[in-house]
């Protein structure tokens, strides 16, 4: 059928050279983002998924964050508590070096000298912080250990109001007397039991804060797999697409151009 005004042919490459520009513009865009849904319509629940996922996991990085400050303010508080064990056991020793009956009363004055310094230091140490938050307070507290906000309480190390230490800290407590001497060997004692209770309790807190921290990059890393399988583009599959595309819309160009000139042959007819 010859016919001038309808060219069917033309309409027909024009629609194919059309979808083959538009799959390859897409292809184009795949490639140029590193991205398998560049708009919603390529995958609508995969981008539900994938934005739910997303979420997950900035929450669990959050969460790691919580947890490795928690990690930090214990290592901290035991930094100290470390100092204050090897004070503790100085005080120990001149305790028992001043009930020593060889020594003057002027040696026993500067055992006490220095044990007053280093009770001074313990008082000291007491009121230090981390960020602005006490390190040997009462007070409990609680570490995010998932993205849903669970917590993980433990509880504070006091020093000043814990009467093992206060004991070991009384300022009435004088070296220089042989009373004073048993009292404070005896105090000190109980301060070292009580502190070792608290660096172990420290030190089991640390561990089950670096068991959650490994759990959580383990959980972070599976999602983002799973993100990386819905999301992102396998670049040697899309380059494949992407060279067909090209040639299609390179062929569809030029058989458009052919079916553009297939009317001419009418003239033909009509010149004979």
């Amino acid at each position: 059928m010859a016919v001038i005004n309808t060219n069917t042919v033309a309409e027909q490459t024009s629609n194919n050279l059309r979808a083959s520009t538009a799959s390859l513009s897409k292809s184009l865009s795949r490639l140029s983002s590193g991205l398998k849904i560049v708009q919603p319509s390529d995958d609508a629940a995969g981008l539900a998924v994938s934005s739910r996922l997303e979420a997950q996991i900035r929450r669990l990085d959050a969460a790691l964050n919580n947890v490795v400050n928690a990690v930090s303010f214990t290592q901290t508080q035991d930094g100290f508590l470390k100092t204050v064990d090897k004070a503790l056991r100085r005080m120990g020793e001149l305790a028992m070096l001043s009930q020593d009956t060889t020594k003057s009363q002027s040696d026993r004055t500067l055992y006490n000298q220095e044990y007053v310094q280093l009770q001074d230091y313990i008082r000291a140490t007491a009121t230090k912080d981390f960020n602005s938050v006490s390190l040997f307070s009462s007070t409990t507290f609680g570490v995010t250990i998932d993205e849903k906000g669970t917590t993980f309480d433990f509880p504070g190390t006091p020093i000043l109001s814990n009467a093992s230490y206060a004991n070991a800290i009384d300022s009435s407590i004088d070296l220089t007397t042989s009373l004073g001497s048993v009292q404070a060997l005896k105090n000190v004692s109980g301060a070292i039991n009580q502190i070792a209770l608290d660096r172990a309790r420290l030190g089991a807190v640390q561990s089950r804060l670096n068991f959650t921290n490994d759990q959580l990059t383990t959980t972070k890393e599976n999602l983002s797999a799973a993100i990386s399988r819905i999301s992102d583009v396998d670049v040697a599959e899309e380059a494949t697409q992407f060279a067909r595309f090209q040639i299609l819309v390179q062929s569809g160009t030029t058989m458009l151009a052919q079916a553009n000139a297939l009317p001419q042959s009418v003239l033909e007819l009509l010149r004979s």
